[in-house]
């Protein structure tokens, strides 16, 4: 969809005042690289829900497309904005509103990054579960548009598991308040859950009711190396199969364990591959809560297991852990980054899987990623500038994908599907489902124009 050339921005101009951004400034600083038809016609950035359903009542008038934008830390394309149109920037709107301890909620804008939110909670002993390795600039409504995880995920549960409820506006330009502030809700249908991960493509979150936990008394992790990647994927599944939960469980092939201790700094030895294992809780309880996830981690393959000496010295390993995104940049200057995920007992077959598409292709891919929730990112390594490593690279993608789903796997488990993997949804799901999909597509935006193009591929070749 392609916006016209007039019309909608002198409407918003006289909404938004200096708040609705044309100047080459703006538009390089929010949707840096766009060209184009992809190249926004402006800039708006709302200050309050009110703002948000009457800018979107304009475009919809005048047949613009509204793409929303959080931190630009997507890695799909969900906020690029295809076909140009509006891109709206939630930067006015990171209140947090309201923190009551005692329903463990909080009740926050879109804007709001996830460390403000974090940090804003830490003094009343509490924390809100997501925490993306791009915590640090990353926005609630980001993490709430693509379901963001994070490493304790495992025990804690994704973003989804912890929104209560949320305002939105509708591609009609409507304002809608779904769920609650309560843990259990059995009224009507939960389309609170169903806009989360929608990558506003159904509506423009403009407040959120966060499920909040308490900051937990202690944690103690351990660390467990392998021969090979092989012997630490069924350990994974040891893991999670014996009572006790894990509030952290990450896996790291070989290639990672380098790039961690060359590129990150991180004190570790060479080894197969490693699992990063995290307890916390009750300090009287904790040390028996270890010593099972320590049983479960023993078996063939074990090199070394030892627990975190201090909580420096794990403060580092994570940190590692978390660059090791911009790390890979050492082996080659481009990737495909899938954040694919199957049942937590077929870790060991997606580890082998990975493993031989990297020898058959001739391609690196790195694995690494939150194992306790059988979501592995699988980074495939290639120089853009190379044709046959270009080719090699985008073979494996499609078999990468078709592996995954063949284990009763899923796309994707944080990132979203975004742009790039939008027409994968036709491997991933039957003709009726997508049609059902549309279907919620069109009661939400009956005239397609919140984030046109993506997460859905086109019905009539559906």
């Amino acid at each position: 969809m392609r916006a016209p050339p007039s019309g909608f921005g002198p409407a918003l101009s006289a909404l938004l005042g200096p708040r609705w951004r044309t100047d080459a400034a703006a538009l390089d600083a929010f949707a840096p690289g766009a060209g184009g038809d992809d190249r926004p016609a402006g800039i708006a950035l709302p200050a309050s829900a009110d703002e948000v359903a009457a800018l979107v009542r304009i475009c919809r008038q005048h047949g613009a497309a509204v793409v929303a934008r959080g931190a630009g830390t997507s890695s799909t394309g969900s906020a690029r904005p295809v076909g140009g149109g509006v891109l709206v920037s939630f930067e006015r709107m990171r209140r947090i509103l309201a923190i009551e301890p005692a329903n463990r909620i909080a009740v926050v804008e879109p804007g709001a990054t996830n460390a403000e939110v974090q940090a804003a909670l830490a003094p009343h002993g509490l924390f809100w579960p997501p925490d993306p390795a791009s915590a640090e600039t990353c926005t609630v409504g980001g993490n709430l548009a693509c379901n963001a995880g994070g490493p304790r995920t495992v025990k804690y549960g994704a973003t989804r598991d912890n929104v209560l409820g949320l305002a939105a506006v509708t591609g009609t330009g409507e304002l809608v308040r779904l769920g609650s502030a309560t843990t259990k809700d059995a009224t009507g249908y939960d389309l609170t859950r169903v806009v989360v991960g929608s990558e506003g493509t159904l509506a423009l979150i403009v407040e959120a009711t966060l499920k909040l936990a308490p900051l937990p008394a202690a944690r103690a992790g351990l660390r467990a190396f392998y021969a090979d990647a092989a012997s630490a994927a069924a350990a994974v599944a040891r893991l999670m199969a014996q009572p006790v939960a894990p509030s952290m469980l990450e896996f790291m092939d070989a290639t990672s364990l380098r790039l961690a201790r060359e590129v990150g700094g991180a004190e570790l030895p060479e080894a197969g591959a490693l699992l990063l294992i995290e307890a916390d809780g009750d300090p009287a309880t904790l040390p028996r809560a270890l010593d099972a996830l320590e049983a479960a981690a023993r078996g063939a393959g074990l090199l070394g297991l030892e627990r975190a000496a201090d909580q420096a010295r794990a403060g580092r390993l994570w940190a590692a852990r978390k660059a090791l995104s911009h790390a890979q940049r050492a082996i080659a200057p481009a990737k495909l980054n899938e954040d694919v995920v199957v049942p937590v007992a077929r870790i060991p077959d997606l580890v082998e899987a990975i493993q031989a598409l990297s020898r058959r292709h001739a391609i690196p891919i790195i694995a690494f990623g939150h194992a306790g929730n059988g979501n592995l990112h699988a980074n495939i390594l290639y120089d853009p500038a190379d044709p046959g490593q270009h080719a090699r690279a985008h073979a494996a993608l499609p078999e990468l994908f078709a592996t995954v789903l063949a284990l009763g796997g899923t796309l994707s488990g944080e990132h979203g599907i975004g742009l790039a993997k939008r027409d994968y949804m036709r491997a991933a799901f039957d003709a009726p489902t997508l049609a059902l999909m549309h279907a919620v597509k069109r009661a939400f935006d009956p005239d397609g124009i919140l984030n046109p193009g993506k997460v859905l591929p086109p019905l009539a070749d559906a």
